[in-house]
């Protein structure tokens, strides 16, 4: 996302008129869901995906249309299969596409991307709104907590129905609208920075999370081994707190190279309001584990607090099968966040 907003920046900077294509809705086995965006400029798509094949090789050519007209609106797609054949797709679908025409000129559009780069780099959460009633002349939003709504103009009961963990279209005040979350608040930290954590960084990086290794080597709190996570620290398992806060929003997983270490780590993120806790291990090392645990003084309640085994059941056994597990049961718990 951050990638595709830069790009918008400097296409405008440089004078460029750009077509934003965002897919808004979709069923069936459609290449990616609705919140795919891709940006197009008169020299081709220049960042992002709306899933490959039929619907993304007509929106560039749509797209290269728009630009010439200079006027947004919505083109819906049904995928059958001879188009998919003759585009080497596999799959098919119904899709609806906004295709969102940019004018470099638009100072106003731009001070709105420049908003959003902000908020991209802020552990808070906040969302991208869009006035999708009129498909000809649709207009962007952002909102955040503590900067409050930009762009549009919402009562706080029409806009609190938005502000979701997913994406979704809502009426309110005789007008529709779409929402997607623009940031998720909260960081995944992850004390041990073995063989799992090197597996799982990449992948969490990859669907939005932000990472904090926290290591007591210095050879394994190594930013060339997590060239992908925000922060890599070396840090004493004994004195968590001294080397990363943990908030309400966060998620900690304990992966260190022993037992031990676990458990002091254990101890200490279980006083704090962490929403996951996930823990490597077998049943039997949880069961020593949480006995342990109880006689350091923490209440049995809190012990349910932890995912452990850590992740989905899945099987997994080498890192990358693991890490693979841990980013689904992450997925989970991020998805029921802002829903409860």
């Amino acid at each position: 996302m951050k990638g595709l907003f830069k790009a918008l920046k400097q296409c405008m900077l440089d004078g460029d008129d750009s077509v934003l294509a965002t897919v808004i809705a979709s069923s069936g086995s459609t290449p990616r869901g609705a919140g795919a965006r891709m940006l197009v400029n008169k020299k081709g798509r220049l960042y992002g995906t709306i899933g490959g094949g039929a619907i993304e090789y007509q929106a560039v050519q749509l797209a290269g249309e728009i630009l010439k007209d200079k006027r947004s609106y919505t083109r819906g797609y049904k995928l059958v299969q001879k188009q998919v054949g003759d585009l080497g797709m596999i799959c098919g679908g119904d899709a609806v596409v906004y295709y969102q025409f940019i004018s470099a000129d638009d100072w106003s559009f731009l001070s709105l991307v420049e908003r959003i780069l902000t908020l991209l780099d802020n552990d808070e959460d906040s969302w991208i709104i869009t006035d999708i009633t009129d498909e000809t002349a649709w207009s962007m939003g952002i909102y955040s907590k503590s900067s409050g709504l930009a762009g549009l103009e919402l009562t706080e009961a029409e806009l609190k129905p938005m502000l979701k963990s997913r994406s979704l279209q809502i009426n309110a005040g005789g007008r529709k609208y779409y929402s997607e979350p623009l940031v998720r608040a909260g960081k995944v930290i992850i004390f041990g920075g073995g063989h799992i954590a090197q597996e799982l960084v990449p992948v969490l990086a990859h669907i939005g999370f932000r990472c904090t290794v926290v290591d007591d080597r210095e050879e394994f709190a190594n930013k060339k081994l997590f060239p992908m996570a925000e922060e890599v620290l070396v840090g004493d398992f004994e004195r968590v707190a001294e080397s990363v806060g943990i908030t309400g929003n966060d998620y900690v997983v304990v992966a260190t190279r022993g037992h031990n270490y676990d458990l002091v780590v254990q101890e200490q993120v279980l006083r704090t309001d962490a929403r996951y806790i996930g823990v490597i291990g077998s049943r039997q090392k949880i069961a020593s584990t949480n006995a342990k645990l109880l006689e350091a003084g923490i209440p049995k309640k809190a012990l349910e607090r932890i995912f452990t085994p850590i992740g989905i059941p899945i099987k997994a056994e080498t890192p990358a099968e693991i890490a693979i597990s841990i980013a689904g049961e992450l997925i989970m718990v991020r998805a029921g966040r802002l829903d409860q």
